[in-house]
């Protein structure tokens, strides 16, 4: 009796497998999104709603519910692109010369008081142009920046859902973020949820390069009262920046904007950035994987509690000086020693020219002494195209002067 109550068991076991949905992995959600096929995954194009496409039906397998428009998981919409670098997008109705976005949008209803809002943007450079940092034409398949941020979304929608329930949750890959933050700002001004009922906005940009110290950067923690001491509290190991700003160049800002408090998570640029060797090959997924499971008990220690408090924080990009010259370096965002430090130098730049290296922290330029990122952007604004410099770097513990030709 034993034995047939045994093999019983083990067919209905087997059956149940067979008919479960396997886990993704994060992996094999960016290897996706990032393949040559999808070209770039630009805003308005065919491989923009394939992109959408995956991830819709991604979100269906999970068992999210359709959040979008008119009980779809889409919420589209139309603007007429910029005609040059200084003017805004317009969102229209209709009219000549006109593109679609659309958002991807799932829904987790635990049939709580206040919903948290996730996300991530989908779209890319598509085939390089405005906002591009290489010469030419070719693919950018935008493995960091960002199937990084919709890999780790997807994964924390498997790990949320049916676990911690004091909170509703809303899932959301924008569209349109390349071109200004579109997909974030039409939805925090079409809202497909009640906003007044949500509780924060997380939002993961670029959290595909975790380095070997496991530096990450945190923005908006001085939105909330309590950001601080639930990241320290629940940090597994990571070398944290933390930023208050609630405002910078991501979808988080679109709702920092509607008074809701946020998070953004970042693991830095880097000499891919808006390149086509931006390729899913480079990407940390170990450290994906940890960045997921930090969200997860980030909002664990929300799970029950009272709706948070929203505060404004200083808007750094006011503050930030205009240049009329670059030294064409790439700053290393996530470095909090003295100086600024170089994580990427362009060819045929003054920094290259006057041989200047990666990895070099610059602690002088011109007669102003370079503190951090903020005091080497004052530094830098005073100069215009003809002037020349000297620049003061340490490099392995080396003070080293170049002459700078702007």
């Amino acid at each position: 009796m034993n034995r047939i109550f045994l093999f019983m068991f083990f067919l209905a076991f087997m059956s149940c497998k067979k008919n479960e949905t396997p886990l993704v992995t994060i992996q094999e959600d960016v290897a996706f999104l990032a393949k040559d096929e999808l070209e770039g995954r630009e805003t308005g194009t065919e491989n923009e709603v394939k992109a959408a496409t995956y991830i819709k039906e991604r979100m269906e397998s999970i068992g999210l519910l359709p959040m979008g428009l008119d009980g779809t998981y889409y919420q589209t919409f139309t603007f007429k692109p910029k005609k040059g670098p200084h003017d805004e997008v317009q969102f229209v109705e209709n009219g000549d010369s006109i593109l679609s976005g659309r958002n991807v949008i799932g829904y987790v209803d635990n049939k709580a008081e206040n919903t948290i809002i996730i996300g991530a943007h989908f779209d890319h450079l598509g085939m390089g142009g405005e906002g591009s940092l290489y010469v030419g034409e070719d693919i950018h398949n935008g493995a960091d920046d960002n199937a990084s941020g919709v890999g780790v979304l997807l994964k924390l929608a498997e790990k949320l859902k049916d676990t911690l329930n004091g909170n509703n949750y809303l899932f959301m890959a924008f569209s349109g973020e390349e071109m200004g933050l579109l997909g974030s700002n039409y939805f925090a001004k079409n809202p497909t949820i009640d906003l007044s009922k949500a509780n924060c906005m997380i939002n993961m940009d670029m959290v595909g390069r975790l380095r070997e110290d496991k530096t990450l950067s945190v923005s908006g923690t001085g939105t909330a009262p309590i950001w601080n001491q639930v990241l320290n509290s629940v940090n597994p190991g990571f070398k944290l920046v933390l930023k208050e700003s609630g405002i910078g160049p991501s979808d988080h800002t679109s709702f920092y904007l509607q008074d809701i408090p946020v998070l953004h998570f970042f693991t830095g640029q880097h000499e891919d950035y808006h390149k086509p060797s931006d390729d899913f090959d480079k990407l940390n997924y170990e450290g994906m994987e940890m960045i997921s499971g930090y969200i997860v008990s980030t909002i664990g220690e929300l799970d029950g509690k009272e709706k948070l408090q929203f505060r404004k924080t200083k808007n750094e990009s006011e503050e930030t000086p205009r240049f009329k010259v670059g030294l064409g370096v790439m700053p290393d965002y996530l470095f909090d020693g003295k100086g600024m430090r170089i994580d990427g130098v362009s060819e045929d730049r003054p920094a290259f020219k006057a041989g200047l290296l990666k990895g070099d922290v610059v602690v002088k330029l011109g007669d102003s002494t370079v503190t951090d990122m903020m005091s080497y952007m004052r530094a830098l604004s005073v100069f215009k195209e003809g002037d020349s410099a000297d620049v003061t770097v340490n490099r392995d513990g080396e003070s080293i002067v170049k002459k700078i030709d702007f």
